[in-house]
């Protein structure tokens, strides 16, 4: 072969084996950049949210945050707090939504869309919040609606569901072994110290775990 012929015949090997792995290093490239898009996007969204939560705070009266329930009713000036409060949260979650959520989601879409639908589930459970959605999602993308009232319904029926009489029996039972077993320490049959004091704190500890 002539060395116009080798030269030739390099550019077909060239072509053939190079073209294939230039274009898998494109299509990895075009996916880290995604990747770092969907990550910017997120911390962004976070941001909103974050400053959402010192809003919270600084109006800590409308107990947002601890759920607990208020000494007395909520003035009109704190109804309308709230309100404006629930309807700027709405506009975050359906920001999230319509920029984070797919019904075909990747791997990491899924794993940074997870998070947002933690909050939501989270606002979700609170009975004021779920009350006043009609009113909050009027003018609000059809999706998002259907996707928001779904949970805030599962949230309603789990919050009114009774406990099973198989978890209540479970717990009747272990509290039962646990006093049987501390009637038997030995700081109960020598009289030092509250037989049922470790019972009393490890319900508490094993309580205060949930989450």
């Amino acid at each position: 072969m002539t060395t116009l012929e080798w030269l030739e015949a390099l550019s077909y090997a060239v072509t053939i084996i190079g073209l294939p792995f230039a274009i898998v290093v494109f299509v990895q490239e075009r996916r880290k950049e995604r990747q770092n898009d969907d990550e910017e996007l997120y911390l962004q969204l976070s941001d909103e949210y974050a400053k959402f939560l010192r809003l919270v705070l600084d109006h800590a009266d409308l107990h947002l945050i601890t759920r607990s329930q208020p000494a007395s009713p909520f003035t009109s000036e704190q109804i309308e707090r709230r309100n404006v409060l629930f309807e700027l949260l709405i506009s975050i979650f359906e920001r999230a939504y319509i920029l984070v959520y797919d019904e075909r989601m990747g791997r990491q879409a899924s794993r940074l869309w997870q998070t947002w639908a933690d909050y939501i589930r989270e606002w979700c459970q609170r009975p004021d919040f779920r009350e006043l959605l009609p009113s909050l999602l009027q003018g609000e993308d059809p999706d998002f609606q259907s996707y928001i009232q779904k949970i805030a319904s599962e949230e309603a029926v789990a919050t009114a569901a009774p406990p099973s009489p198989s978890m209540v029996s479970a717990g009747t039972a272990n509290k039962a072994a646990s006093a049987t077993t501390d009637q038997f320490r030995p700081g109960a049959l020598l009289g030092h110290g509250t037989p049922h004091l470790k019972s009393r704190t490890r319900n508490k500890i094993g309580s205060s775990a949930v989450p």
